[in-house]
């Protein structure tokens, strides 16, 4: 099989050519490096990456005669999720080139289903907003977005077939969007996050950047231990709603049109749509998230601000003193409300497969900024399953996603409504 074949197969199809014996992991890691070594220049996704290693890895694998749901699959792990056998360095230059003696959870689990450990992606600084190194794919003059900026961008450049991001904010989603590939952030909870940098513990979660909705499943059953998350069926006439939500003059019309685009594709596949008036409470929301990210970012990095203070770049410094105004009365308050708020929502969103809204405000900006992750953060303190779907380009000629959202526990659920709504979108041309 020729290189651009592998790279063309999706990481499922990957783990069973594996299983098979159709296919070696070095055959398939040779192909990815190939293909690194050609595009990475201008994306620049990597934060460390040894080929060698990676070889070496893929060689012991092919003696083991490897197995399961990720055998050999090339995996890119956003920097900051711990790896014991290659350097994590949290995105910034106070932590380069530390080691740490574990595995986080997610790529143990990883390896425990066979699947490559490729190397680390870039993050921006301690996953907040100071941009790093990375370019956007489709156009290096512009952001891929963050904090997972490397992940994003190596998956849609086609360095790896699947890669690592979190998610606080909206740092899985939004740049998802800036780089056109599909997202899966599941509901709080569902894939353990031990051994990744913990910015708000209340919030954290792993997100998973692959090419397609099965793919997202795939890795998210193997991580998890739920096995229903994977092979997503579509279901026959799936309810779809639309809330595209408030504060709409921070948006560009490109994201709001992509979102009625996968409306009308959605209801012409035979979707039963409805359009959702944003609640009174819904606004509120946006401070909520504030309050909580805003008390715990500034208590979960202590150490970085009372040790490292002039280590960290002026835009994360400039951020947490921002996060650094959120009192203790502010917080509690937050988090007493937060429980019934989350409850309502759950009430809305249950009633659908799956809620169309905004991603991201439009296209990745020019420059090397991260993107507002205005349209994430609310449906990351309600720790509801998000899936980003590309579905059209700006007038730049950037991709523009939308994001799906479900109710808590409910990923298979919107997995299987975002199944049929990539195949729908697939009928219709795809990305336009």
């Amino acid at each position: 099989m020729q290189n651009q074949e592998i790279l063309a197969l999706s990481a499922r199809d990957l783990a069973s050519a594996v299983r098979s014996r159709a296919l070696t992991v070095r055959t398939i890691t040779e192909a990815y490096l190939k293909h690194i070594d050609d595009t990475d220049r201008p994306v620049m996704a990597w934060q460390h990456l040894d080929a060698d290693q990676a070889l070496a890895s893929a060689d012991a694998m092919d003696r083991q005669g490897v197995t399961g749901l990720l055998a050999g699959v090339p995996i890119g792990v956003k920097d900051v999720i711990d790896t014991a056998d290659m350097p994590t360095g949290y995105g910034t230059s106070i932590y380069c080139g530390f080691r740490p003696p574990w595995d986080a959870a997610c790529v143990q689990n990883a390896r425990n289903a066979g699947g490559l450990i490729l190397g680390k992606t870039v993050s921006t600084e301690l996953a907040m907003a100071s941009p790093n190194k990375t370019r956007n794919p489709h156009d290096p003059a512009h952001t891929p977005g963050g904090s997972s900026s490397g992940s994003c961008a190596a998956v849609a450049a086609g360095m790896v077939p699947m890669a690592y991001g979190t998610q606080t904010s909206g740092s899985v989603i939004r740049p998802a969007s800036f780089c056109g590939v599909t997202a899966f952030k599941p509901s709080f909870g569902l894939i353990n996050t031990v051994g990744i940098k913990v910015l708000c513990h209340s919030l954290d979660t792993l997100g998973i950047i692959t090419r397609n909705i099965g793919d997202a499943a795939h890795c998210a059953s193997a991580l998890s231990g739920w096995s229903d998350l994977e092979n997503p069926t579509p279901p026959a006439r799936p309810r779809i709603g639309i809330l595209t939500g408030t504060r709409l003059d921070k948006a560009e019309s490109c994201s709001i049109e992509a979102v009625e685009r996968l409306a009308a594709i959605a209801e012409a596949a035979g979707a039963e749509t409805t359009v959702i008036p944003a609640p009174a409470w819904f606004d509120g929301i946006f401070d909520l998230h504030e309050a909580v990210m805003g008390w715990e970012v500034t208590h979960s990095l202590a150490s970085e601000i009372a040790r490292n203070w002039d280590g960290l770049t002026p835009v994360t410094r400039a951020m947490l003193e921002e996060q650094g105004r959120v009192d203790g009365i502010r917080y509690r308050s937050a988090m007493a409300e937060i429980p019934g708020i989350r409850h309502l929502m759950d009430a809305i969103l249950s009633r659908f497969d799956a809620v169309l809204t905004l991603a991201a405000p439009g296209e990745a900006p020019k420059g090397m900024a991260t993107g507002d992750p205005l349209f994430n953060r609310l449906w990351s303190v309600l720790q509801v399953p998000l899936v980003c779907l590309p579905v059209t380009k700006g007038p730049q000629g950037l991709p523009v996603g939308v994001q799906l959202v479900g109710a808590r526990g409910s990923d298979h659920r919107l997995l299987s409504a975002a199944q049929f709504l990539e195949t729908a979108l697939a009928a219709k041309g795809g990305i336009q």
